[in-house]
Formats: C-alpha cells, sequence, structure tokens
C-alpha cells in the first residue's frame, strides 16, 4: 500500500473524512455521508470511474479530492471533464485538498499549489462546484519555527481573500505535529491566532487531534465555528494507535457529533489512511456504522 509521504511526492497529492449527526444547535442534511478519496487512492490512480462507481454505491454522495496540482489536475482529468463524471455517478466534491507548495518537486515549483498559480486552482475548484479549498499537509521542511508559521498565517490569509472571490472557503487540515510545542506555543494556535477567521477555516481531523493527546470537543468549543470540515478516522485500541474502521477503534464519534454545533460542520468524510486489506472493505464497514449510529 502506498504510504502517503511517497503518495504526496510521486503524485503531488495530500491527504484527508466527514459525517453529520442531529444536534441541539445545528441541523444537517439528512444524507450528507462523504469519503475522502485519499482513502482509495490506488483505485482512482487506476481507473477514476470505476472508483467513483463503487464509491457511490457503497452510500457515500460526497467525496473529497486528494490529487489536484497544475499538472495532475483532477486524477488526470481537467476541471469540466472530472465535474462531468462526478455528475454521472450521482456525486458532489463540495472539497478538495491541495499542496502549500513551498516544497518542489524534483527541484520545480509544484503549479496549482497555495504559492503558486493559485487564481488558476480556484478557477478550477469553482468549475467542478468546489466550496472549500484545503491546505491538507506541510511537508517536513515546510513547517519550521513559529515564525514560519506566522509567515505560513499571512500566505493562508492571502489564498484566502482569493478564494473568497470565487465564493470558496479556505481551510486548513491538521495532522499532529501542528500540536508540538515550540517555546511554550502550539504552532496549531499560531495559525488560528493569525489568520482571518473568516478567511481561514479548519478541516480537523479528529484522528491527529486525539493522536496529539487533544480533546476535539474541547478544542471545538475554544474556537466555535471555525471547524467546517471534519475528518472522521478513527484509532485502534492497541498501543500503535493505528487507523481503522469508524466504529472499530476508541474514538467515541457519538459524544463528538453531538457538538457539530459547536464546530460550524457543514461537510464530514470518512478516512482510513491504511487497511488492513481492502480499502472498500474498510469503507462499507465505516459507513454502515455511521448510518447506524451517527445520522
Amino acid at each position: 500500500m502506498t504510504s502517503r509521504r511517497s503518495f504526496l511526492k510521486a503524485t503531488s497529492l495530500a491527504s484527508a473524512g466527514l459525517l453529520i449527526r442531529p444536534s441541539s444547535l445545528w441541523m444537517p442534511p439528512a444524507t450528507n455521508i462523504g469519503l475522502q478519496l485519499y482513502t482509495v487512492r490506488d483505485a482512482m490512480q487506476k481507473d477514476p470511474t470505476a472508483a467513483l462507481k463503487k464509491v457511490a454505491g457503497l452510500g457515500f454522495n460526497t467525496v473529497e479530492g486528494a490529487t489536484y496540482t497544475g499538472t495532475q489536475k483532477f486524477y488526470g482529468m481537467d476541471a469540466k471533464a472530472f465535474a462531468i463524471l462526478l455528475k454521472q455517478q450521482g456525486l458532489k466534491m463540495p472539497s478538495s485538498h491541495y499542496m502549500l507548495g513551498e516544497a518542489k518537486m524534483n527541484g520545480a515549483d509544484i503549479k496549482g499549489t497555495v504559492l503558486h498559480e493559485w487564481e488558476k486552482a480556484v478557477d478550477d475548484a469553482a468549475t467542478v462546484g468546489i466550496k472549500y479549498m484545503v491546505c491538507a499537509y506541510l511537508m517536513e521542511d515546510e513547517r519550521g519555527t513559529l515564525d514560519h508559521y506566522k509567515q505560513l498565517a499571512e500566505h493562508f490569509n492571502k489564498a484566502g481573500e482569493v478564494c473568497k472571490k470565487a465564493g470558496i472557503q479556505f481551510c486548513y487540515h491538521n495532522h499532529d505535529f501542528e500540536f508540538q510545542q515550540q517555546d511554550g506555543q502550539l504552532p496549531y494556535d499560531i495559525l488560528l491566532k493569525n489568520t482571518d477567521k473568516d478567511l481561514v477555516k479548519m478541516e480537523m481531523d479528529i484522528y491527529w487531534v486525539k493522536k496529539a493527546g487533544l480533546d476535539p470537543v474541547a478544542l471545538m468549543k475554544a474556537n466555535k465555528g471555525r471547524f467546517p470540515l471534519w475528518h472522521v478516522k478513527d484509532m485502534d485500541k492497541t498501543p500503535q494507535q493505528a487507523f481503522t474502521e469508524v466504529g472499530n477503534g476508541s474514538i467515541d464519534f457519538k459524544e463528538i457529533f453531538k457538538h457539530a454545533g459547536d464546530s460550524g460542520m457543514k461537510y464530514f468524510f470518512v478516512e482510513q489512511d491504511q487497511c488492513p486489506g481492502d480499502p472498500f472493505d474498510s469503507i462499507t464497514k465505516s459507513i454502515k456504522y455511521i448510518k447506524k449510529n451517527l445520522v
């Protein structure tokens, strides 16, 4: 199975899952169940049409993209062609992942990223019907000091301004490294405090927040309305805390979903970075649990 780091380097991708449940503060659409396509990345690379048909057949009706760059486009297709394919399969793609673009690929800038030809990426996103453009991952050499995170916040604000003109919301997706203290501060807090709360929202990857030792609900309450997107990804009960199917692990999604109103969640996407076998078997288990227990 392709690792996330090698997949990012090989195809200029970045990673990413969300679901919804009524709460006292917020009522979600009745059938909004999404899948981050990184979960089925090998199938999408081999045959996007067949993969999307299978995803839709399992009951997912929204997906989140994971491959856009200026050359890769949407799984090798231009925006119009991919929009047609989604419509044919009865799917919508309200969100998609993008790279920062500070790191280079074979010594060259990566186009269609936050830092390079972002306007073209936004135009293509609008054509597909994307409402959220998400900076999905910082390569190791794109992280750096707290001052560097402040610079990133400036880049994100500018990217958010471009998105806003197209009616799109810019977001940032966390892993766990943003919660590792530097000089008594968290890089994630630097991003929250130094970005405009209207221009830059957050996609909360619940697994990685838990992996970092934080409470997702507390983070939602402290930053109400800042998390319109969730990744719903479970953590197994072994010491390794590996990825597992939703409902098969240690994360209390029933409790977390009660606070969707606090977070401002609009979409959630199931994601499982690594699966023990066929990813389609894993997402089948996840969606069955979600339908029975969360929506």
